[in-house]
């Protein structure tokens, strides 16, 4: 959808942190991440896992996303998918032991499936959930943005006689 909210700065991660506050969503700065991209989408995922490991965020996966962020030296725990038994994502969604998720699924009525409860509890739970891997992205610079610096607030009209 567009045009519920608006953030704006002269820096984009500022700017899509402003958004993400003004569509109630909190940007986490610490804690646990959990990861389950689609094989299309594994070598992206590397720069934005080591960039969470870097700012001190921990690392779950589903086991592909596990296995393939372990071999190339990350440090990532192993938890089931939906599909496989419980203790698993949901749960651990629900337990509050998740931040932010990062999840993008492959084709297929189980993926499917599963992706559906993650992304619904998440909702439920208010938990930042991205489906892109240029979304995630941009969340994780905003989130290193946060962490750097603090976020200012000025007028529209401050940023317009810069564009003029």
């Amino acid at each position: 959808s567009t045009g519920e909210v608006m953030g704006i700065d002269r820096d984009m991660a500022k700017a899509f942190a402003k958004s993400q506050l003004g569509a109630g969503i909190k940007l986490p700065t610490e804690g646990t991440v959990f990861l389950s991209v689609k094989n299309s989408d594994k070598e992206s995922a590397i720069e934005l896992a080591k960039d969470l490991t870097d700012m001190g965020f921990k690392l779950i996966a589903t086991s592909g996303t596990c296995k393939f962020l372990q071999e190339q030296g990350l440090e990532v725990k192993r938890i089931n998918k939906v599909m496989e038994g419980q203790p698993h994502i949901v749960d651990a969604l629900i337990n509050g032991d998740v931040d932010l998720l990062i999840n993008t699924t492959t084709k297929g009525p189980a993926a499917i499936s599963d992706s559906f409860s993650i992304r619904r509890t998440a909702l439920m739970n208010k938990i930042p959930c991205y489906t892109l891997i240029t979304a995630a992205r941009a969340a994780v610079q905003s989130i290193r943005s946060m962490k750097d610096a603090d976020m200012d607030v000025a007028p529209l009209q401050d940023y317009l006689k810069d564009a003029g």
